[in-house]
């Protein structure tokens, strides 16, 4: 029987976004390679092999999710299979920092969306009024290449799940709030096999150049 036994959490907020680590088995013969770290809680599984219990680090992973995109097409985490891609969390009437967090974004689909192996995924906390022809028209406003770029709609309670939980963001309504919403700015950067690898201040030019510059090493990696 397998048990899960959570090794150490980690809070995007207080996460430097250019931590790397470096690996160099022959120092003699090869470069440092860069290499992105694994972010969120990673679990211990136990399992039994021959009457022997071991132990394997499992790390965080984004669940299987269904959510509906601008064109009323459903995307799954089988869209996204085998390919790197940010999420973010927005909603089209944001006054403050969503129209900067899609304009730093525009710079990401400037450099990878003719990329088949990257994709963003923008999640609306606003569900209820970010209907998909809503999304559609934002996405057209914004120069959005929907082919490469998802908006998302749903479930609110399913959309604030899994922001909060599984993306480690946060949202939630606030009527002092400018929009009437509160919630990070992150990009969250996943890998191929849907572990978190990066999150960077989405209102920030300086943090998109890193956050490409690191699509660029996950695209490296087997």
């Amino acid at each position: 029987m397998k048990k899960f036994i959570p090794l150490l959490f980690f809070a995007l907020a207080f996460l430097s976004c250019g931590e790397r680590s470096a690996e160099n088995s022959s120092p003699e013969d090869k470069p440092l390679v860069k290499k992105l770290p694994y972010l969120g809680t990673p679990m211990v599984e136990y399992r039994t092999e021959n009457g022997i219990s071991i132990a394997d680090t499992v790390q965080h992973t984004i669940p299987p999710f269904s959510f509906i995109d601008q064109d009323g097409q459903t995307v799954t985490e089988k869209t996204v299979e085998g390919k790197i891609y940010v999420a973010d969390f927005i909603f089209t009437t944001c006054p403050s920092i969503c129209p900067v967090m899609t304009k730093n974004l525009k710079k990401v689909q400037d450099v990878f969306s003719e990329n088949e192996n990257v994709m963003i995924l923008s999640h609306s906390i606003d569900p209820e009024y970010d209907q998909p022809p809503v999304l559609k028209k934002y996405a057209e406003e914004k120069g959005a290449d929907t082919r490469f770029w998802k908006f998302l709609t749903g479930d609110r309670d399913t959309i604030y799940e899994i922001c909060e939980k599984s993306y480690m963001a946060f949202a939630k309504t606030d009527k002092e709030a400018p929009g009437g919403y509160i919630h990070s700015g992150f990009f969250v950067l996943i890998d191929k096999d849907r572990h978190i690898r990066g999150a960077y201040d989405g209102t920030e030019e300086g943090k998109t150049e890193m956050l490409i510059e690191d699509i660029k090493i996950l695209l490296q990696e087997k």
